[in-house]
């Protein structure tokens, strides 16, 4: 089974280009679910069910104890799983259905609970969010586990990081542009009209996407495809996720670098951290959030492009800790031009429209340069990660024989989650301290000590993320070039196994 129909060489299965543009989208698919969920949930709980900041906050974090019982559930039974219709395409449309179901309910249901059933809403609200993390559990797993049938071609798997990015673009960056046009012309985000809008918008989307991802992993999501034992289903127990995370040092230290881009990522693009930052600190929200959304995707381009050379050239690890670096560099820029800013000087203000035209300070012009190459590199390295997932899974199989992606995808998914909604918690209890009963909006007035909270939420905390991650990824050992031995050893191993010999034999042989 070294070859199929698409001229593999031995070990290794390369996808056709319409699969790697397509089966990425489903990371886009539930990205929409990141930013309708995990950006505006807490603030949902706050303004418009009146739930409390600090439960709004500590609740989305808190669910992750339950996670921490579903992940490994669900991981072991995707890798028990093989129906006619695959492995991963039933566990994206079912996870989808559920996550669009859930959402649905809990942003247009629970506004019409009356204020006086309080308890009903926080019951309403608990048991809703449980239901949307199994679904978004179910489709993100796929997302990483996916990857390792799609192609284990060490040139190919960078190209993900960049379809993936395309795909996001469609889903969150879809949401991200839709939620301050609807907030201008429909309603506010302290009104449950915005969430009745808002959310069927972005389930249409998401299902639009997870379609198109079922129809670019289709031909691939076959046991053939499935690590060295092709038609045998892994008999895999959670308790082997204590096995993975003691002896898979990759794993370890990928997750504690998925963990630093995600969180640096969550914090600095939360809505509540902009609002402060954009509309209560510089005054003019409308007037900045989307150019400067703006010019973060458009700096990204070119990195997006580097990352992947670097990534083909070196390996992903050498691109991760570059460009990370880069965005960890430029971040203390802005960390500076942030401690410079006093309330009501013009010259330490951001300004780019003024009097009907374009008007740009010194201060405004350092900061668009910071902003936008670190904005640029950061956003570029956040999702490499989960291709990086992929690698991890061959190593597992390289080194055991399992081939266990569902394990390994929910491994990664729950740090993802985890970190996900800490960031809503961190800034739930940050903007608290300061003395605010909810959680602030564009039209929020100024209050003393907002600019040291928007300091450290959108440039300390994903300094100290970055950070960790380079370090994480200085003892990562799967390079380029030991990427393409764990392929070609795996692929012998495959094809000893397909002609009859063990897979212990199998394992002690090729090495």
């Amino acid at each position: 089974m070294a070859t199929e129909n698409n001229g593999q060489q031995t070990g290794l299965n390369r996808a056709k280009p319409y699969q790697l543009m397509l089966f990425p989208l489903n990371n886009g698919a539930t990205n929409v679910y990141f930013v309708l969920v995990l950006s505006y949930i807490a603030t949902f709980g706050s303004n418009v069910l009146a739930l409390g900041v600090i439960f709004a906050s500590l609740m989305v974090t808190g669910m992750r104890l339950f996670d921490a019982v579903t992940d490994p559930i669900i991981g072991a039974l995707m890798d028990r799983t093989s129906t006619r219709f695959g492995k991963f395409r039933p566990f994206m449309l079912i996870g989808n259905g559920i996550m669009a179901l859930s959402v649905m309910a809990l942003y247009t249901m629970t506004p019409l609970i009356p204020a006086s059933a309080q308890a009903l809403r926080y019951v309403a609200f608990v048991l809703l969010y449980a239901v949307w993390v199994i679904g978004y559990t179910f489709q993100t797993s796929c997302t990483r586990a996916g990857q390792t049938v799609l192609t284990n071609d060490p040139n190919q798997r960078p190209l993900f990081t960049i379809f993936n990015t395309i795909g996001s673009l469609a889903g969150m960056g879809a949401m991200q542009f839709l939620a301050p046009i609807l907030r201008a012309n429909v309603a506010d985000y302290a009104d449950p009209l915005f969430y009745r809008v808002f959310t069927p918008i972005g389930i249409c989307i998401s299902i639009v996407l997870t379609i198109l991802a079922v129809i670019g992993i289709a031909e691939k999501d076959r046991p053939e495809f499935y690590g060295i034992g092709g038609e045998k289903a892994e008999k895999v127990k959670v308790s082997e996720y204590i096995e993975i995370i003691k002896n898979n040092d990759p794993m370890k230290r990928l997750m504690v670098a998925g963990a630093g881009c995600k969180l640096a990522l969550g914090i600095a693009t939360n809505t509540t951290v902009l609002c402060m930052l954009y509309g209560c600190m510089m005054g003019n929200y409308d007037g900045l959030y989307l150019p400067m959304m703006i010019l973060g995707y458009i700096c990204s381009v070119p990195f997006f492009l580097l990352t992947v050379r670097t990534s083909q050239k070196q390996g992903q690890k050498a691109s991760l800790l570059r460009y990370v670096s880069l965005a960890f560099i430029c971040y203390i820029g802005v960390l500076v031009l942030l401690l410079l800013w006093r309330q009501g000087d013009p010259a330490r203000n951001l300004t780019i429209f003024a009097n009907g035209g374009i008007s740009l300070n010194l201060y405004t012009i350092l900061f668009i340069i910071f902003f936008g190459i670190g904005y640029g590199a950061y956003y570029a390295t956040a999702d490499m990660p989960i291709p990086m997932v992929a690698d991890c899974s061959d190593y597992e199989t390289y080194r055991s024989g399992k081939y266990i992606p569902g394990i390994m995808g929910t491994l990664f998914s729950l740090v993802d989650k985890l970190v996900s909604s800490l960031s809503a918690t961190i800034v739930g209890l940050a903007v608290s301290v300061i003395g605010l009963a909810n959680l602030p909006t564009a039209e929020t007035p100024y209050t003393e000590g907002m600019n040291v909270v928007v300091l450290i939420l959108f440039c300390v905390i994903p300094l100290i993320a970055w950070g960790l991650t380079i370090f994480a990824m200085r003892g990562y050992i799967l390079t380029g070039e030991k990427m393409k031995e764990i392929q070609k050893i795996n692929g012998l191993r495959r094809d000893a196994v397909a002609e009859g010999m063990s897979l212990g034999e199998a394992m002690r042989k090729f090495k």
